[in-house]
């Protein structure tokens, strides 16, 4: 696959083809296009839907009129990496310890076990944990249209009643961690699975999938079939090179529980499968100068994953149907 590609483009910072092998073995090596995945059987564990409308009847007035929001207000709808949705934070003193221990099975439900663990350090780290963190309810439990947010540096989580509007997660989310330091940012393997990709291009593919600057870091709007994706077409890639992508995809979805990760693959599916994304890396905000590229792009009609991750980690993602 790199056969034609000089030495002089060759990365020092880590063996990303060892790396992207290792990373890729702890992610089900089974298609993500064929796989499906298991829903927990017979309730054992409630979902995170449930809990939310649990949370919600627990409300009294003076808290919902703090957190409640109808569905369609604006907020649902905005992409920053460090705001809050609302005045109400977890740990404030008007919720209580159940209300509290409900937030925390929510966030716990709607990710992976090691993301739980990942995103849970990463609130620890950037703003002291997750009692500092803010979230809303829209809608209201048990009808077709509601959802849980939570907001704050760094973060926006979601958990979503709604499946009318093919948007997988509910719609944008965002994560990321203030360290600076490659070896000690939490998502910095991301980067090294999506390097992984950029090694296994030869010289002409690597011209046409690096890019000088990147497009502005909350522009993840959805383009449709009629977009303009920058970067190298997946389509354009060898299967082997295709293989690759879709392991980055799975190490990308790995923090999100499976019934997101289902979603997401059904909506890719609808527009057209792997072939439909392109992949993008700038040159711009290199750390080190060392060609591993920090700043990287997915996109195709119905998904985009801009990762900054220069100085610090900001990732947006946006999966869904452009209406």
């Amino acid at each position: 696959m790199n056969k034609n590609r000089p030495d002089d483009q060759r990365v020092a910072r880590r063996d990303f083809v060892k790396l992207g092998s290792a990373v890729a073995a702890g992610v089900a090596s089974a298609s993500l296009f064929d796989a499906r995945f298991a829903h927990a059987a017979g309730g054992s564990k409630p979902s995170a839907e449930t809990i939310v409308g649990e949370l919600y009847a627990s409300l009294s007035e003076k808290q919902k009129a703090a957190v409640w929001r109808p569905y369609d207000h604006a907020d649902r709808r905005k992409i920053n990496p460090n705001w809050h949705v609302t005045d109400a934070f977890v740990g404030d003193s008007m919720f209580s310890k159940q209300q509290k221990t409900l937030i925390d099975q929510i966030v716990r439900q709607i990710t992976s076990q090691d993301g739980y663990q990942r995103l849970l350090k990463q609130m620890d780290d950037d703003d002291g944990g997750i009692d500092n963190y803010s979230f809303a309810l829209f809608g209201e439990p048990g009808t077709e249209q509601f959802q849980f947010e939570m907001t704050g540096r760094h973060l926006t989580m979601r958990a979503d009643g709604n499946q009318a509007d093919k948007a997988a997660f509910g719609g944008p989310l965002v994560y990321g961690h203030g360290e600076e330091s490659p070896a000690h940012n939490l998502f910095f393997y991301q980067t090294q699975q999506a390097n992984v990709v950029f090694q296994a291009l030869d010289a002409d593919q690597a011209k046409q999938a690096l890019k000088k600057k990147a497009p502005r870091e909350t522009a993840v709007q959805l383009q449709g079939a009629s977009g303009n994706f920058p970067g190298i077409a997946v389509s354009k890639l060898s299967s082997d090179q295709k293989e690759l992508v879709e392991s980055t995809l799975k190490v990308l979805l790995a923090p999100y529980r499976e019934q997101d990760v289902d979603e997401v693959m059904s909506i890719l599916k609808g527009s057209g499968g792997l072939d439909q994304l392109s992949m993008a890396f700038y040159q711009e905000q290199d750390l080190d100068d060392d060609r591993v590229w920090d700043v990287w792009r997915v996109e195709g009609p119905s998904l985009v994953w801009h990762f900054r991750g220069a100085p610090h980690v900001h990732a947006y993602i946006n999966i869904g149907v452009k209406s």
